[in-house]
């Protein structure tokens, strides 16, 4: 490595860490000509690439960056950074000498996310690309999930701790299939189908295979689902008081989000968990109870659901624009707007709804 910096433990450690896995092996390295804590435009200050054989051909990048590479600086003398560095497996079944040059790419954009939303990755979570994670492709991959490297375990630095978290690519039915049960558990039963978690930009769905699809289902009618969250772009909510009666609450919602929310639901509340949708503005949670309920508790809205009406809403909902009256609950209506899909560019590429 090439830095300015006479000392760079973090580094140093991340090196260590990989050094029983490759030994002499002289990894591709990527690194930024200005760092971006000094003005540069990738966050990330290197990315290290092994070729791989095993088991099947494929790249492995490291990042260096989302840790803490030199002085200590946050207040946290327990974790270094924000506690982890990215790896990601690409299969390549060429002869190519050098990886892809994407991925690079798509390893910043990850680290960009979390030093401008200042949402930390975690063992678990997931995340929708709104498109191929390649771009310019037609793969199915179009959403990752973050899991623990297999090969590679926490280690501690002279800055503090830190995991290597595999960004694995997933399909869209995956990660909804995922999102209906546990990421974890989902991830275990299509690891024999992904040795090591490499993604293969080529394949099809997992969830094709009949066994995989009715393991999940059955995990996920068996425990409910884990999602608790999702971050949604379309939310609002308003309560009109009346004279003597309960307030009338309308709840706004995007098209796109519709399918989601009417799949979790019955995963969530039925099982005694509730289930929280957050917008750029606020924040709306369902929770179960014997009777509906609908109250604004610190800017949220919380609305309570008997089981009646949880049935009531997956029966009624549409991811299509209009105004929705709930039989169950009179008092509340969800009116369903259209939502636009946009590419990079800002031009609409698909409408719902």
């Amino acid at each position: 490595m090439s830095q300015d910096e006479d000392s760079a433990p973090g580094w140093e450690a991340i090196d260590r860490a990989l050094q029983p896995l490759y030994g002499t092996q002289e990894p591709r390295h990527y690194g930024t000509l200005l760092r971006y804590s000094l003005g540069g435009p990738d966050p990330l200050d290197g990315i290290s690439v092994y070729k791989r054989e095993q088991p099947v051909p494929h790249w492995h990048y490291v990042t260096y960056g989302l840790s803490e590479l030199y002085a200590k600086e946050s207040e946290d003398a327990e974790v270094s950074g924000w506690g982890f560095e990215l790896t990601f497996r690409l299969r390549d079944d060429s002869d190519a000498d050098e990886p892809p040059m994407w991925a690079l790419a798509f390893l910043q954009n990850l680290a960009r996310y979390v030093f401008t939303s200042r949402n930390a990755f975690s063992h678990g979570h997931y995340l929708n690309a709104n498109g191929p994670i390649a771009a310019d492709t037609d793969t199915r991959i179009r959403s990752v999930a973050f899991v623990r490297d297999p090969e590679l375990p926490p280690t501690d630095t002279p800055n503090g701790r830190l995991e290597f978290l595999q960004v694995v690519g997933l399909t869209n039915e995956e990660e909804h299939a995922a999102k209906r049960w546990s990421t974890v558990q989902a991830l275990k039963v299509f690891e024999p189908h992904m040795p090591l978690f490499v993604t293969d930009l080529e394949r099809v769905s997992l969830m094709q295979e009949s066994e995989i699809a009715a393991e999940i289902a059955a995990g996920a009618a068996r425990e409910g689902s884990t999602t608790g969250f999702l971050f949604i772009d379309q939310l609002s909510w308003e309560q009109r008081p009346r004279m003597l009666r309960a307030p009338l609450t309308e709840l706004v919602l995007g098209a796109r989000q519709i399918g989601e929310l009417l799949s979790l639901l019955p995963l969530r509340l039925p099982f005694d968990k509730p289930l929280q949708l957050i917008g750029p503005e606020t924040r709306v949670v369902f929770a179960p109870g014997r009777r509906n309920a609908a109250a604004a508790e610190d800017g949220a809205l919380r609305l309570t659901l008997s089981p009646e009406t949880v049935k009531d809403l997956v029966a009624t909902l549409q991811a299509r624009e209009g105004r929705y009256a709930l039989r169950s609950f009179d008092t509340l209506s969800v009116q369903v707007r259209k939502t636009q899909i946009k590419d990079g560019e800002g031009r609409v590429v698909q409408t719902i709804g």
